[in-house]
């Protein structure tokens, strides 16, 4: 790993689209905070299916806002948990050495990463950094669909079809926390299939 006090770091970059092929480590500067930003020390990052739509372009309407012959941001990963390194002059919520973890627009796989500090939150005590790096994709995705536009309650009844996926894995849970009568199928290889939880 690259020591904190330089101003140099080590990124997975990709110049071009493609699949794992176009990869490349590349040495890039460290990055240094604007004065809303946090600059985090990734200790882990996670892969979602949209790390791999933006890795390949793909569907191709995806480059009207991501860049149309190569990738806007070349540096990939969005999901990540780590340490705070510095902080810009505006952030209260976060001081060095915190434990955060959050969803980024690039650079995930790097070194280091530097977001607005409302692209995370405090990793909870009891929850390790791999765990945390897991969460920010699937786990939103999830929230907002249940809880903000589904607006699931007490005596609803909510299908998670594909429910031993990243994002129904987090659905099962959260309707369940909501209060609904949760049934829950996926494929036949998964124990998660085909079973049905009412919550008390």
């Amino acid at each position: 790993m690259t020591d904190v006090n330089t101003t140099s770091m080590t990124a997975w970059i990709a110049p071009r689209y493609g699949g794992g092929e176009v990869l490349r480590a590349e040495v890039v500067p460290r990055p240094t905070p604007g004065d809303r930003d946090v600059v985090v020390r990734v200790r882990a990052a996670s892969l979602c299916s949209g790390d791999l739509h933006l890795l390949s372009g793909t569907p191709y309407l995806l480059r009207l806002g991501f860049g149309v012959r190569r990738p806007k941001h070349r540096m990939i990963g969005q999901s990540l948990a780590g340490e705070v390194v510095a902080v810009g002059g505006s952030v209260t919520e976060f001081r060095v050495g915190d434990r955060v973890f959050g969803e980024v627009p690039s650079g995930a796989f790097a070194e280091y990463v530097s977001s607005d500090a409302g692209a995370f939150a405090a990793v909870p005590a009891a929850l390790s950094m791999e765990d945390a790096a897991a969460m920010p994709d699937s786990g939103m995705t999830a929230l907002q669909g249940l809880r903000d536009i589904g607006k699931v309650g007490p005596g609803h009844r909510v299908l998670i079809n594909g429910a031993s996926g990243g994002v129904g894995t987090f659905a099962v849970q959260i309707a369940k926390v909501l209060g609904a009568h949760v049934t829950a199928v996926c494929g036949s290889m998964s124990r998660w299939c085909a079973t049905s939880e009412r919550t008390s």
